[in-house]
């Protein structure tokens, strides 16, 4: 996986948007994100982090152009939506290429996640966030979720800003 902080550059969302400024893994430690590389061949691995971290259940997100068909750009415009989940996110590359940005709390800036097949990110529960594919268009990932498989996004404003998940995520970064 690849951080750096975002260009805010006008363009295609799918497009790198680097700025030339790269993100530390402490920075992205700090936030709460964490992420691994695992080869595909070695996914047994994704198995030993999961139970690691109490998750039970998962499912494959498969995006593309063919298999949403004319949902694809409706889909994709709800990815990049700014939100939150009330559970950590887990997602590990099989293959193709995506972008998660998240917000940097103090500075409100974007770090973008560039990652690729093998990269496992793990997503805090309460960051602000979303996700675009890369350039080519599709990705395939493992989801992997505590319970039943379940993707709530809560966008960003006054609800979401005072959600648990929200506040405890605040509370966390404010002991790291």
């Amino acid at each position: 996986m690849r951080a750096y902080y975002f260009d805010n550059i006008p363009g295609d969302q799918r497009l790198p948007h680097d700025s030339g400024t790269p993100v530390s893994d402490h920075i992205l430690k700090s936030l709460g994100l964490l992420h691994w590389y695992i080869p595909t061949s070695e996914q047994n691995q994704v198995d030993t982090i999961a139970e690691e971290r109490d998750h039970k259940n998962k499912d494959t997100m498969n995006v593309t152009k063919q298999g949403l068909g004319d949902l694809f750009e409706e889909k994709l415009k709800s990815y990049y939506q700014e939100h939150m989940h009330e559970e950590e996110e887990i997602r590990y590359i099989l293959e193709g290429t995506g972008f998660w940005d998240v917000r940097e709390h103090l500075s409100d800036s974007w770090i973008r996640c560039q990652v690729d097949t093998g990269d496992l990110i793990v997503l805090p529960a309460g960051i602000y966030h979303r996700f675009t594919l890369g350039e080519t268009n599709m990705i395939k990932a493992l989801r992997l979720f505590k319970d039943e498989p379940k993707w709530t996004p809560i966008n960003r404003g006054d609800f979401a800003d005072v959600n648990p998940s929200r506040v405890d995520y605040l509370n966390s970064l404010a002991v790291n």
